[in-house]
């Protein structure tokens, strides 16, 4: 499944209405960490059907981003039923992402 890019438009639709667990990585393209963890996500979402994986640009989405409290990036949270159940701040190996999950 291919990472789905998360906006105040489709937000409830993709995160508060899935009836799959999701994960959300909050970056920045400045963000050099970010840039590390970004291809981890993309393998993430390419190998998992049980899953929706969503990123949001913090620059670009400052309503999503206030809505997470977001301070500091990469961030990843995982979503289910609608609830925040998890998630770090920083660069994670593929097998602690899937831990979360």
């Amino acid at each position: 499944m291919a990472v789905i890019n998360l906006n105040k438009d489709n937000f409830n639709k993709e995160v508060l209405n899935s009836d799959k667990p999701v994960l959300i990585d909050f970056f920045a393209g400045w963000c050099g960490p970010c840039r590390m963890l970004s291809p981890v996500v993309d393998e993430i979402a390419n190998e998992r059907e049980d899953i929706k994986v969503c990123k949001v640009n913090v620059d670009e989405e400052r309503e999503l981003t206030g809505l997470f409290q977001i301070s500091s990036i990469p961030t990843l949270a995982v979503i289910k039923d609608g609830n925040v159940v998890g998630g770090v701040v920083g660069v994670r190996s593929k097998r602690e992402i899937l831990k979360m999950l």
